[in-house]
């Protein structure tokens, strides 16, 4: 019985001295934390939990806390004992240096040969964005374009749309019907609940596959965090928002009920946005004079009362979310999500302000409500002393997406409605092995299935008959890939670090157009695509001194044929009709990047990179023909027809600056710059590339203290000329301001905005901002709608 007691005894005073190291912000547990006593002759590190013994320690010690990416803390340890748990303040800075997108484990952002750029929650909170398309574009380095209020397409250094990735909380977002034509899926995402975001500029389709050209977007959602006692731990956030110009109202709340093992976190979030106005001094080409109304007495054209306001552009949203994570010991943990958002109708604004002669082209175009429901679960082993892995992640998510487009002529009885939907499941398998001290290996597998719904039909207003017609897609296509990749990093010491990737892929597709035929009278009944796609990449960072970080990177990158390009029908512009094309094969793209890092003792920071991507077999949109026509009619209108192919090349190329100047440790400097350009090649020739962004930049002082941060930055924008325009873009002349010669052109513009923020007390902060201060009228490159003129923004939010 002694026996038994005195074990008892051992036991539990092992157990009073293990204690937790936890994010104080996020309360995720800590991984890597030094912890030692004041001559630095103890010492223990946390393990991937978060946990360590101090046992060693004696009762009266003082011990300190570091780690790379928090503020070092110091407590006694008889204090520590009384609830076994630390707390660690963010460190902003060392924050950004952790990244998981680049291997889908944590490491070093310095480590990585590709230029990332993280956001992480408490920029997100002071950026106070509408949506997750501002998100990107407040970051300053990548460019956004909207066709309506309701969108976002992120363009990254040349690219857009389904040449670029996006992935949420690891589960790839794009899918068989992602198109090459502006991309607004990202608005999806709810922006109060990303605790993190990552953005790799440049190839990723070693780790992600087929789309990943241009750059991947990689957004990390908050988790349900533990209480690690048995006591019940509530937080909660309360965010209301106002904002003028649209009229904005928006509503967040979430819950985290956090227990020993078990842990649950509900996000919710509702925005309603009225009609857009833009700034009062700029292009007059981009007024509102006039909208089309529908009333009990049929189409009219109403005068608009102020041109400014953009009839119609509203609509709203609403995100919920929830997340459940179970730690079922040391080494196993489980993570559960679930995503959902909907939104109203949205107007198409681009095509509600196009002419047909003197008139208005269309009554109604808008998107059905945009859904997208995603379930994943993740099953992590933090440690293993498996030969084949040290770490290891599977994680299934399943997602589906519906959207519609509905449209009128004006005075037309005829409502086009196409809806589709589509079912994504997906399977990955990840590890991470350390084959040395030097040397980490990261492999894995993935599977994808696609399956795409899609429908066409014709409703008469007047008599509201229901009549089939030509759907978007051909029904019940589908899209798979299977891949097998891996990634070694070699760092021999801390100033050299050598990685290397590779990836095999195998796309198949199938679509069958037998009900579309009725109407296309195609020469073919299906299409199969049956293609495999080897990429790499290789790269080295080499610090030779303090001072300088050279990044050196090659890559080749690749997109399968989606179901959008093969079989696709829709009016691309006025007077075209696109076309189903089975004859297409995957596009490549390689390039490379060179980047130096220049710190001069952290009171003045220089980031500069180049880059080159060559884009091969390139899928564009080009004249076609159809059993011999290269007219048909659709939609009641006789079209010139098109169809997406392996028709072009293109070369892109581009200059990114980066600057912060630390005067103190309240204010500092930052800006940033970038400069792309591009060609391909159309019918012999060489054309500018529709998604080559202008020169655009930033620049914003900050000053922050305890309590109170200020930031007032500039936004600015270079011309780009009819010269520059690419072809598709000239046709789409009524988006642009007119020149001297009445050509469209894309003007250059500024804006002057301040922003700031309050913290009342510990639980309640203050936001208020003022966005476009001098009012400018100004659109984004290949905008349909105006950006914000002069906007007011507050933002109250409380924490329980």
């Amino acid at each position: 019985m002694k026996v038994f007691f005195f074990f008892f005894f051992v036991v539990a005073l092992s157990q009073a001295q293990q204690i937790k190291v936890l994010n104080k912000q996020t309360e995720a547990p800590i991984w890597g934390v030094a912890i030692y006593n004041f001559d630095k002759t103890k010492s223990v590190i946390t393990d991937a939990n978060g946990e360590a013994n101090i046992k060693m320690f004696s009762a009266s010690e003082v011990l300190y806390f570091q780690h790379l990416s928090h503020i070092i803390n110091s407590r006694k340890k008889s204090e520590i004992e009384k609830n076994h748990i630390v707390y660690l303040e963010s460190n902003t800075q060392g924050l950004d240096q952790i990244v998981i997108s680049a291997s889908k484990f944590e490491q070093n952002k310095v480590d990585i040969p590709q230029k990332i750029i993280s956001i992480n929650a408490n920029q997100i909170e002071f950026m106070n964005p509408q949506t997750t398309a501002d998100l990107l574009e407040n970051t300053g380095q990548i460019y956004v374009q909207k066709s309506q209020m309701g969108g976002g397409s992120p363009m990254i250094r040349g690219f857009s749309t389904n040449r670029l990735l996006i992935t949420v909380d690891g589960v790839r977002m794009n899918n068989a019907i992602f198109r090459g034509g502006n991309l607004h899926n990202v608005i999806s995402i709810d922006p109060f609940a990303v605790q993190r975001t990552e953005v790799t500029f440049g190839a990723g389709s070693v780790i992600y596959g087929s789309d990943a050209i241009g750059g991947v977007m990689s957004f990390y959602t908050k988790d349900a965090q533990l209480s690690y006692t048995d006591t019940l731990q509530v937080k909660s956030n309360v965010v209301v928002r106002y904002a003028t110009v649209n009229n904005e109202k928006t509503g967040h709340f979430d819950i985290n009920l956090g227990y020993k093992k078990w842990a649950f976190l509900t996000s919710t979030s509702y925005t309603d946005f009225g009609d857009l106005t833009m700034g009062s001094y700029g292009p007059e080409d981009y007024l509102r004079p006039e909208f089309a109304m529908v009333t009990d007495n049929g189409d009219v054209i109403i005068e608009n009362s102020n041109p400014k306001v953009q009839r119609v552009s509203g609509y709203n949203q609403i995100n919920m979310m929830q997340k459940v994570h179970y730690e079922a010991s040391k080494k196993f943990a489980f993570d559960f999500g679930i995503h959902y958002t909907t939104t109203s109708n949205i107007p198409r604004y681009d095509r509600l302000i196009r002419y047909s002669e003197n008139d208005l082209r269309s009554a109604e175009w808008h998107y059905g409500p945009q859904k997208w429901f995603m379930a994943n679960v993740q099953a992590s082993k933090m440690r293993s002393n498996s030969l084949i892995y040290d770490k290891a992640k599977i994680t299934l998510a399943y997602q589906n997406f519906k959207e519609s487009r509905e449209d009128r002529d004006f005075n037309s009885t005829i409502r086009n409605k196409r809806d589709e939907a589509l079912d994504a499941y997906s399977i990955n398998l990840d590890f991470e092995k350390d084959l040395s001290s030097k040397t980490g290996f990261f492999y894995g597998v993935e599977y994808i299935y696609n399956q795409v719904m899609s429908h066409g039909q014709e409703v008469n207003i007047q008599s509201n008959i229901l009549t089939p017609t030509v759907s978007r897609y051909p029904n019940d296509a589908n899209w798979k890939s299977a891949a097998v990749y891996s990634s070694i990093k070699y760092k021999p010491n801390s100033q050299f670090v050598f990685q290397s990737g590779l990836r095999f892929n195998h796309i198949t597709s199938y679509a069958n157009f037998k009900e579309n035929n009725v109407y296309l009278n195609l020469p073919f009944e299906s299409s199969k695509i049956n293609a495999g796609a080897l990429t790499g990449t290789a790269g080295l960072r080499w610090s030779p001194n303090t001072i300088m970080q050279w990044k050196l990177n090659g890559s080749s990158a690749f997109r399968a044929p989606n179901i959008d390009d093969i079989g696709k029908v829709f009016d691309s512009e006025p007077g075209s009709v696109v076309v189903p094309n089975k004859d297409l094969r995957p596009e490549y793209a390689y390039g490379g990047e060179i980047g130096l890092g220049l710190n001069f003792n952290n009171a003045l920071i220089l980031d500069l990179s180049t880059y080159y991507t060559h884009l091969d077999n390139a899928l564009v949109r080009r004249d076609y023909t159809l059993n011999g026509n290269t007219e048909i009619v659709y939609d009641g209108e006789l079209s010139n027809v098109q169809a997406i192919q392996n028709a072009s090349k293109a070369w892109i190329y581009g200059f990114e600056v980066g600057l912060e100047a630390n005067f103190t440790e309240q204010l500092k400097l930052t800006s940033q710059y970038s400069i792309t350009r591009g060609t391909e090649t159309d019918g012999g020739i060489e054309v500018p590339i529709r998604h080559v962004a202008p020169n655009f930049g930033n620049t914003h002082l900050i000053w922050a203290s305890n309590n109170f941060q200020v930031n007032v930055f500039a936004n600015y924008n270079n011309e780009l000329s009819y010269q520059q325009l690419a072809p598709s873009e000239i046709e789409k002349d009524y988006i642009y301001a007119k020149d001297t010669n009445g050509n469209p052109y894309s003007p250059s513009w500024y804006t002057f905005n301040i922003r700031t923020q309050y913290k009342i007390t510990d639980s309640t902060s203050f936001t208020a901002s003022i966005e476009n201060i001098t009012d400018q009228r100004y659109k984004t490159y290949s905008s349909g709608i105006a950006a914000a003129g002069r906007n007011f923004v507050l933002a109250l939010k409380y924490s329980l």
